[in-house]
């Protein structure tokens, strides 16, 4: 028997039934064309005269709002509580479900798939605590993600819809869709809603915006990490790297955006200004919830001040976690820059985070991710910055919006040029896949090499 031979295939993907040349070479792909596939059947759906209350969508609109709904991301060209029929908004709640589902899927058995390498065998399956059969089982992975999503989805739906029933006096029927269609969008972080005005008219009601938060936050975590949660409360010891950093990461986010959004709107007039202490708390909390790519607005976006805009794409470019729903760049990611440029500051030899010595390799991965997402936002902005009337600020968050698929706006979508629109449309469907499929593409490209060439130092700063 020879003593080099190919590496045997993940159990995930003997079972899926691929190969490894698909396995090395088109993960990615197939990603690509499965979402491309829903985009365009929900766009030739959204584009029929039953999908609208009025006049037909156009072709644009109908590919515009399809991305928007496969890609969970929330921008809109058309008001989608009054241009929509029943019809068209049922089509843009199944893409919404079908997007969010597919991405946590995607992203859970792309992590089976290269699990020697990103070390997510362990998370991602049922025999985590007892190691025992079942690693890397498919069955098991779709099953998790599918009970995630229906106990959640479930559970927000029943209370949104009882508040819509009891304190907003809405019919039976009208208030179990209500609830239903603002749980997935939430959980999906896709941030549809049912009225012109978002959340806004709900800006005071926790009722309401607690249990959507709730929503945002375990979807845009992602499965793997819901599932290692659930399953150790009581060993958080044993906790992944990914998922204490995940944990850590979020909350330190969540409490220093609404720290951030009470300081910068305090006493604006559009914004929280005529609110009291415990409604700009609620506010500020729920924005900062939604701007970690969730695209719901319980106040309004328009009327924050610049520097709160500027606060904002920053946290719509962070994200939220690798296997959830969220866009963005991811929380982990930020976090193993933010240990990067700690070390490098102190002069440590090794990236030390939480006990842990962290990999040349993932150093590398985070460091490209971020470079590569940054140059996708900055190329769009300025070409729509030259080409359009809209200031910079604007448009710098519109473009970091549709990347970070987060869906939140200042309004100016809608008044965009097609050429323009189009170019969001591209960045919805990079901002969603992209980071699959480059962190897939790093992963499975890393190789040994037997020699190493000199080492030599360059002058930088």
């Amino acid at each position: 028997m020879p003593l080099l031979g190919p590496r045997p295939l993940p159990l995930a993907a003997r079972r899926l039934g691929i190969g490894a040349g698909a396995v090395r070479r088109r993960p990615g792909r197939l990603v690509v064309l499965g979402f491309a596939g829903a985009i365009l059947l929900g766009a030739i759906l959204l584009a029929l005269p039953v999908s609208a209350a009025g006049r037909p969508a156009t072709a644009l609109e109908a590919l515009f709002t399809a991305t928007s709904a496969v890609c969970v991301t929330g921008l809109a060209v058309v008001d989608t509580a009054t241009f929509w029929s029943p019809f068209g908004q049922v089509v843009i709640l199944v893409l919404i479900q079908l997007g969010g589902f597919g991405i946590m899927t995607l992203a859970s058995l792309v992590g089976l798939l290269v699990a020697r390498r990103l070390d997510l065998r362990s998370r991602l399956v049922a025999a985590t605590s007892t190691r025992s059969g079942g690693l890397g089982d498919v069955r098991t992975v779709l099953l998790g993600i599918l009970k995630v999503t229906v106990v959640v989805e479930l559970l927000v739906a029943l209370l949104v819809s009882g508040r819509m029933l009891i304190g907003y006096g809405e019919s039976a029927g009208q208030a179990l869709w209500t609830g239903a269609f603002h749980a997935v969008s939430a959980f999906n972080n896709a941030g549809f809603g049912l009225y012109s005005d978002s959340l806004t008219r709900f800006g005071t009601d926790p009722w309401i915006l607690l249990p959507l938060c709730a929503a945002v936050i375990v979807g845009g975590i992602g499965f793997p990490v819901v599932f290692e949660v659930t399953r150790g409360l009581r060993r958080r010891a044993r906790w992944s790297l990914t998922t204490r950093l995940m944990i850590l990461t979020t909350g330190v986010l969540l409490t220093l955006g609404t720290s951030f959004f009470l300081v910068s709107e305090w006493g604006n007039p559009r914004t929280l200004g005529p609110l009291g202490p415990a409604e700009k708390l609620l506010a500020a909390f729920t924005q900062s919830v939604m701007a970690r790519t969730a695209g719901f607005n319980s106040v309004d976006t328009a009327g924050m001040n610049e520097g709160t805009w500027l606060g904002t794409d920053v946290l719509m470019f962070i994200g939220g976690g690798s296997g959830g729903t969220a866009g963005g760049i991811k929380v982990v990611t930020f976090a193993v820059l933010a240990f990067v440029i700690w070390s490098e500051l102190r002069g440590d030899p090794d990236v030390t985070v939480l006990d842990h010595r962290l990999s040349p390799a993932t150093q590398r991965q985070a460091v490209s991710i971020a470079l590569l997402s940054i140059a996708i936002v900055i190329v769009p902005t300025i070409i729509i910055t030259a080409t359009s009337p809209f200031g910079l600020d604007r448009v710098l968050f519109e473009v970091v919006s549709a990347f970070s698929t987060t869906g939140l706006s200042t309004g100016i979508t809608a008044d965009l040029s097609s050429p323009h629109q189009l170019v969001l449309v591209a960045l919805m469907f990079v901002g969603r896949l992209g980071p699959i499929a480059a962190g897939t593409t790093l992963a499975l490209r890393e190789r040994q090499r037997l020699y190493r060439r000199p080492e030599a130092a360059a002058m930088v700063g």
